[in-house]
């Protein structure tokens, strides 16, 4: 675990508000030289602190009206294993996040898709026939009133 002080904590902020300020900006906001805050930038990259940096698109103006939250229970786990149903359902260029959870259900996924039909075809000829898909809870997200932030 790396060891932050309040200036690094104030940076992660900012950088996880807005990815895209220069580190010439930062060092300006924070009173230090474009160097030094590049030093601080990457020491943080290198100690596993920051993960990347990240282009969020709007699903909505793409033409990706409908967000579904689907819980999956694996059916037949001795036959597919845990592995190859995350790598199938991976490939799957709707499904946005998969989780591997602990509970009632074996993945929680996060797909989406230009309407409810749209979704429907995409659960039924593509989630539904992965090796060891078994039985499936779906949840549309109405609205999203607190996007993903720092810690």
């Amino acid at each position: 675990m790396i060891e932050l002080d309040e200036i690094d904590r104030r940076i992660l902020l900012a950088l996880a508000r807005d990815a895209t300020q220069s580190a010439g900006a930062l060092g300006r906001r924070f009173g230090l030289s474009q160097p030094a805050m590049w030093r601080r930038i990457r020491r943080l990259q290198e100690a596993g602190a920051i993960k990347g940096r990240r282009l969020r698109l709007n699903a909505e103006a793409l033409g990706f009206g409908v967000t579904v939250f689907l819980g999956v229970k694996l059916g037949r786990k001795g036959r597919a294993s845990l592995s190859d149903f995350e790598r199938a359902v991976s490939a799957i260029p709707e499904v946005q996040t998969v989780e591997h959870v602990l509970g009632l259900y074996d993945f929680r996924l996060r797909v989406v898709a230009r309407d409810l039909p749209d979704f429907e075809r995409v659960l039924r000829r593509r989630i539904m026939t992965l090796p060891g898909a078994g039985e499936v809870e779906a949840n549309v997200l109405l609205s999203e009133e607190r996007l993903p932030g720092p810690l």
